[in-house]
């Protein structure tokens, strides 16, 4: 059997993200613009620009106290781990750090933080905008989605 050479390649190392390296300045941190969206900044691991037009997609995302994303369908799996604070779902869970949820296809969720929070998300598709007005499954959690007089999702 031929030897194994260990072959040059981009590798990304996060340490300590339960800890000090959520905060040592490591992350470089964008800010996630886009409707529905408030608050929200993110370091993007891997992007849809390089996974494929549904491809997948993860980022480390920052919810600064009050912010939300926007309420969207998955069209894949979805997982979120919570590193620090505490993540708001709009069916009324609350998700501490340590925390891991899988959203599966089809769900329909938008979620928020009122104190602050980072977590690791990982979708396994992108994910379509619910927008004001559009008629989604029953039974999903869609009550805690507000719309505000100007049509637009607060």
């Amino acid at each position: 059997m031929p030897e194994y050479i260990a072959q040059q390649r981009k590798v990304e190392v996060f340490p300590d993200l339960l800890g000090a390296g959520l905060t040592s300045g490591a992350l470089d941190w964008q800010a996630y613009v886009q409707p529905g969206r408030q608050a929200v900044d993110v370091h993007w691991l891997y992007t849809g620009e390089e996974t494929g037009p549904d491809g997948a997609e993860a980022y480390i995302a920052h919810f600064g106290p009050g912010a939300h994303g926007d309420l969207h369908r998955h069209l894949g799996f979805e997982l979120l781990f919570i590193l620090e604070g505490e993540l708001e779902n709009d069916n009324g869970d609350r998700y501490l750090p340590g925390t891991l949820v899988v959203e599966v296809p089809d769900s329909i969720h938008r979620v928020s933080s009122s104190k602050g929070c980072k977590m690791l998300v990982i979708r396994e598709k992108r994910t379509l905008a619910i927008k004001p007005g559009e008629l989604p499954d029953l039974g999903l959690a869609l009550d805690g989605a507000p719309i505000d007089p100007n049509g637009t999702q607060s």
